[in-house]
């Protein structure tokens, strides 16, 4: 995929706001309408391959809250990262099972090193030792803890903090995981 129309496609990830843990629309998103309009005008300019295209459709439509649009593309494809979409979607319906299922079915992803390397600096940031333990112990990223973290932080009413960092690891699980797909035609 050429740099611009990267670019052009990054551009769809600028929101005032991460998307929230769980399914609630946010203010300032795009509607599906004006986002397939944008994304079928890039699609028209790309030289990406069929499957790719429609992983960043899915990533894009999660993103601004589309989750019922999202599911129906993601579980359309039957590869790893179809299901990695498919398990983010799963974990901000709320549906935690389902989105471990999902995971499970990811196996260890290629986007999963740069995920734990961006949230790795994030956390050390933030001097979160402890979750940075609990998600990327021996340097790797899981999934698994990652579901948990958002489900207790959903949970908690106390927990306004702890629902914006899952809230921004989620936003490094998601643009780390369109890095890849915009790198790798697989």
């Amino acid at each position: 995929m050429n740099g611009a129309t990267k670019q052009e496609l990054q551009k769809l990830f600028d929101t005032s706001q991460p998307p929230d843990l769980g399914p609630d629309p946010r203010p300032g998103i795009r509607s599906e309408a004006e986002l397939k309009k944008c994304l079928d005008k890039l699609l028209g300019e790309s030289d990406a391959q069929a499957e790719q295209w429609e992983l960043i459709a899915a990533l894009v439509l999660l993103w601004h809250d589309h989750l019922d649009s999202a599911h129906e593309i993601a579980q359309g494809i039957a590869n790893s990262t179809g299901s990695f979409i498919h398990g983010i979607m799963h974990r901000r319906e709320p549906d935690y099972g389902n989105a471990a299922y999902w995971f499970r079915r990811v196996g260890k992803h290629p986007a999963f090193a740069e995920i734990a390397n961006r949230a790795g600096k994030a956390l050390a940031a933030k001097a979160e030792n402890e979750l940075a333990q609990e998600l990327i112990g021996g340097g790797e990223w899981d999934p698994f803890a990652f579901i948990s973290a958002c489900e207790g932080a959903a949970r908690a009413s106390t927990a306004a903090r702890q629902r914006e960092l899952m809230r921004e690891l989620q936003a490094i699980e998601t643009t780390a995981l369109f890095d890849w797909i915009c790198s790798n035609q697989k």
